[in-house]
């Protein structure tokens, strides 16, 4: 019964660079839960949180919060000081899969492939970190929606896109550059739905491949055969774990041109307007939007304890 929730929150906006993106998704699940006599109410916490809860009674939260702020972990910390149930993942969960460094350490620790990778400052040495991760992505440890994203061929287009991707977080990392396919995998509820292949004319899935262009393809299901297939949602699903990650997710991966499959990161909150990848992946396991919705704030059910 939609009363068995009580009063949700959907929680929206923020401060982070993905704050338009999130405002987007959540009025999107608002409006699937207001659609499924859910008793929601959308806030926008804006830069205050507390601010722009505090004259807002509810029983939980549904948080369509991106990046910082939302989905590293403080939201998910405040609101279980205040015993409110939320959806997705506990605080230190959201907070290492933000990381993308830490949880790549984590993978790596436990042997599942990830791309090497390198931190990078002021005084790296550019030719030293070419010399190792040859061709290389260059990305802010901390933000999401490929924001910041460059690639480096060379020392002096490694310095550049360090120094761009510093507009977007203090913390930058390299990443050896996968030639191939890049995949994400939703999970709902401990289910693997189906993978989707993307496919675009830009050098990789960035910021306009995502929310602007027009001729970014979607596969999925995608073209892998059943082997394949099985053996890149084991991986997709062992690294969701391993971050501790619970209720709903999507993880991010590359599969190179010898055919192996190598973890990129675990997004906590994905984006949920209805052309995003977690519906067009929901409704091909039969799934529709206002299902999903629900699905997910079903999660707002469960026992986290310390993840």
């Amino acid at each position: 019964m939609a009363d068995d929730y009580g009063k949700v929150a959907v929680l929206m906006g923020g401060q982070s660079s993905e704050r338009e993106i999130s405002l987007l998704s959540g009025n999107a699940v608002l409006s699937a839960l207001q659609s499924g006599g859910v008793d929601a109410v959308g806030i926008d916490t804006a830069d205050d949180f507390y601010a722009a809860i505090k004259n807002e009674t509810f029983d939980r939260a549904f948080i369509m919060l991106h990046g910082g702020h939302g989905e590293d972990g403080h939201v998910q910390a405040a609101l279980d000081l205040m015993n409110i149930p939320y959806t997705g993942s506990g605080q230190l969960a959201c907070a290492l899969a933000m990381d993308k460094v830490r949880s790549k350490m984590l993978w790596v620790a436990q042997g599942l492939n990830t791309p090497d990778f390198l931190m990078l400052s002021k005084d790296t040495n550019w030719q030293s970190v070419i010399d190792r991760l040859g061709k290389c992505f260059v990305k802010p440890v901390n933000d999401g929606s490929s924001l910041g994203i460059s690639r480096a061929e060379d020392a002096q287009q490694l310095e550049e896109a360090y120094a761009y991707a510093l507009q977007f977080d203090s913390a930058v990392f390299a990443e050896h550059w996968i030639e191939g396919f890049e995949y994400t995998v939703p999970i709902l509820n401990e289910q693997v739905l189906p993978a989707i292949e993307l496919r675009t004319n830009n050098i990789f899935y960035d910021y306009e491949a995502k929310y602007e262009a027009d001729d970014t393809v979607y596969l999925c299901p995608c073209d892998l055969n059943s082997k394949d297939d099985a053996e890149l949602k084991a991986l997709a699903k062992d690294a969701y774990e391993l971050v501790g990650c619970q209720g709903w997710g999507r993880v991010d991966l590359m599969r190179d041109q010898q055919g192996k499959f190598w973890l990129l990161e675990v997004n906590t909150i994905p984006g949920m307007m209805s052309h995003s990848l977690m519906p067009k992946s929901a409704a091909v396991a039969g799934i529709n939007f206002e299902q999903l919705v629900r699905e997910i704030l079903e999660s707002s059910k469960l026992k986290r304890g310390a993840s």
